[in-house]
């Protein structure tokens, strides 16, 4: 097919601009990847564009994977060249490459959420004003400084920024290791250091999915990498990422910031059925801070259905959601891989497949950033942290992070103290942590308040000897032994081990691949469940809600400011507004009246009264911000009697 064949209004306009910066404000369903594949086409087609020259890039690896796969179905000679991935991605691959490092002078060995809590306890012993504070600087660092869409990349804001950089840069100086948001702020700073770099020259056309995801400091860096030649497409309402700082502004503002912006719209969802398109804009028009858009529904779209339903409890919630899935998947009117469940909470999202599986449906979650949940200070809930660490130096023992980990495990601190005077003792005699635990072991030194870590790092010996002759999937069994819960889900991986010698590294790798980068098929023949925040580019022809109440969608920090508060409610506002723009047809949103008092607690859910076991919920104030297009809220019975016939 020629690139402009059935082409026409905004997208052929896109498509045929020439030199100048292009900007694509695009609503959820309104084809912006289509748009932004017949850019590309023109590229190749009509200007006779190196692929090699082309960069189309996004936030998420789930977006670069369907960029990719959207390129290459273009059928165009060289489209499978164009270069296709997320920002991160292309740094890690620019730093990873030997002459970058040899400048940076450092080791992208990213690390995991989990293994961040020892850094801040490390930090926090070193005077920066608490855990809850050392991790609001983490995050500002991680994008290079630049809390927010004015402020400019790349230096600490004042004295006190400043000095939290240059500890923390030398934690990570000593430990080996890069944090993963890093990787932009890094990457950013060898190009700003090095003009000469090919990196500088290697593209002459950027195109950007998804710019409202990108912070400041990503922004410039895709700016350095284009040359001028670039093209942003996104959408202000659907910006949810601001614990990286990334902010709506990003994308409103960009015409005002760079001259000559050659701008389109497109506003005519052609995903959406009607009554969600009206929904849709009602709750998004709750935002004060936006620009007056709104959708339009594509004219021959359905009027679509919607349910609004609340039951007693999360259980009875889960099999009622499972009971209607299999009537409409038994009834044939929708398949099992065009169905969306999505959850707040993976406590609510794991009953749901249970539920379903029950029934002899297929489903999978996509919980994966959450496998290694738990609190490392305790020794009872930190079972999955303990074993990828124990793997990671089975696989490497001269991982300085997996060590500090493993060491740490069960301690009030996290033994930041004992770990302190060690990493003094390893820097003022030039030798690494495993070495100086050897010595330590033997007795042939000595460093006071060490002996918590000599224990340790004998049990770790011990454990390490057991592993050893073990390969592929019985190296997986022992380290995550398939009778105990927390390891189940890491057992499930045995899929990805293709050789029984498969090694302890390659173990590691899958595993963290999985953790880090979790894959989000879209052609699948199963119900998936996953949170909000991972639905963002999916669509379906059914999307439920699950777990609508107050306190988990919107959650609010009632200790930040009211400003900050009033930020996080738009954007958790903004959030809602994606998850419900997801249906093609059929959208149920679900709540329950109670919770255990424990669980409520714990998902900081809030409730009108509480009771020994038994908590009462509040539903969720975006239910009624939906507006009279929104149906009545039904109970469970009354929503099985209407779909179910029971």
């Amino acid at each position: 097919m020629s690139w402009d064949e059935g082409i026409t209004g905004e997208a052929l306009r896109i498509a045929q601009t020439n030199n100048s910066p292009i900007w694509v404000a695009a609503g959820p369903g309104t084809g912006k990847t289509y748009a932004l594949m017949h850019r590309l086409a023109r590229l190749l087609e009509v200007d006779r564009v190196a692929p090699q020259r082309i960069l189309v890039c996004t936030f998420t690896r789930t977006a670069a994977d369907d960029l990719a796969h959207a390129v290459t179905k273009l059928g165009i000679t060289g489209a499978d060249e164009v270069k296709a991935q997320t920002v991160h991605a292309f740094c890690f691959s620019m730093l990873s490459r030997q002459e970058v490092l040899q400048t940076t002078g450092r080791i992208p060995r990213p690390l995991l959420q989990y293994e961040e809590r020892f850094l801040l306890e490390d930090m926090n012993n070193t005077g920066f004003g608490g855990i809850r504070e050392c991790g609001k600087k983490l995050r500002a660092f991680s994008a290079a400084w630049a809390r927010l869409q004015h402020e400019q990349p790349g230096w600490p804001s004042s004295q006190a920024d400043g000095q939290f950089q240059t500890t923390l840069n030398g934690w990570l100086l000593f430990h080996r290791a890069m944090l993963i948001g890093e990787l932009i702020p890094e990457g950013l700073r060898y190009l700003r250091l090095n003009p000469h770099s090919p990196y500088r020259s290697v593209f002459d056309h950027v195109l950007v999915d998804e710019y409202q995801d990108l912070n400041r400091a990503e922004q410039e860096l895709v700016e350095f990498l284009a040359n001028g030649s670039l093209l942003v497409i996104g959408d202000e309402d659907q910006s949810i990422y601001s614990f990286k700082h990334a902010h709506p502004e990003g994308i409103a503002e960009f015409p005002n910031t760079h001259p000559n912006t050659e701008q389109a719209r497109l506003d005519e969802c052609r995903r959406c059925p009607h009554t969600v398109v009206g929904m849709a804009n009602t709750l998004i028009s709750n935002n004060s801070s936006r620009s007056n858009r709104s959708l339009r529904p594509y004219p021959d779209n359905p009027q679509g259905e919607v349910f609004s339903v609340q039951w007693p409890d999360m259980q009875q919630e889960a099999e009622g959601i499972a009971r209607f899935i299999k009537a409409q998947v038994d009834a044939r009117s929708v398949l099992p891989g065009n169905i969306l469940v999505l959850a707040p909470r993976r406590e609510f999202g794991y009953l749901v497949r249970d539920e379903i599986l029950k029934l002899g449906i297929s489903a999978h979650s996509f919980f994966s950033e959450e496998l290694l949940e738990g609190d490392p200070k305790d020794s009872n809930a930190c079972h999955a942290q303990r074993a990828l660490a124990l793997l990671t130096l089975l696989a490497d023992p001269e991982d300085r992070v997996a060590l500090r980990c493993w060491c740490g495990f069960g301690s009030n601190n996290l033994r930041a103290n004992a770990w302190a005077k060690l990493l003094e003792y390893c820097e003022l005699n030039g030798q690494t942590p495993w070495q100086i635990m050897e010595q330590l072991e033997s007795d042939s030194i000595r460093i006071a308040h060490t002996i918590p870590l000599v224990e340790r790092f004998r049990s770790l010996k011990l454990e390490l000897a057991r592993l050893r002759p073990l390969n592929g999937n019985n190296l997986l069994a022992a380290v995550f032994p398939e009778d105990q819960g927390w390891a189940k889900p890491f057992s499930e991986l045995s899929g990805y081990i293709e050789e029984d010698d498969c090694g302890a590294q390659d173990i590691v790798n899958i595993i963290r691949r999985h953790i880090t980068q979790p894959e989000l098929p879209t052609d699948v023949d199963y119900v998936r469940v996953m949170s909000l925040h991972k639905s963002k580019g999916l669509t379906a022809d059914m999307v439920i809600v699950v777990g609508c109440l107050e306190g988990l969608m919107p959650s609010i920090d009632q200790h930040e400011p009211q400003a900050a508060q009033a930020r996080s409610l738009e954007e958790q506002r903004r959030l809602f507004y994606v998850a419900i723009t997801r249906t093609k047809g059929v959208l149920v949103l679900s709540s329950v009246t109670s919770l255990l008092t424990k669980l409520a607690h714990r998902m900081r859910a809030q409730v009108r009264t509480s009771r020994s076991h038994s908590s009462q919920t509040i539903t969720s104030r975006f239910i009624a911000e939906l507006g009279h297009e929104c149906p009545s809220v039904i109970t469970g019975n009354q929503f099985l009697r209407a779909t179910v016939g029971q």
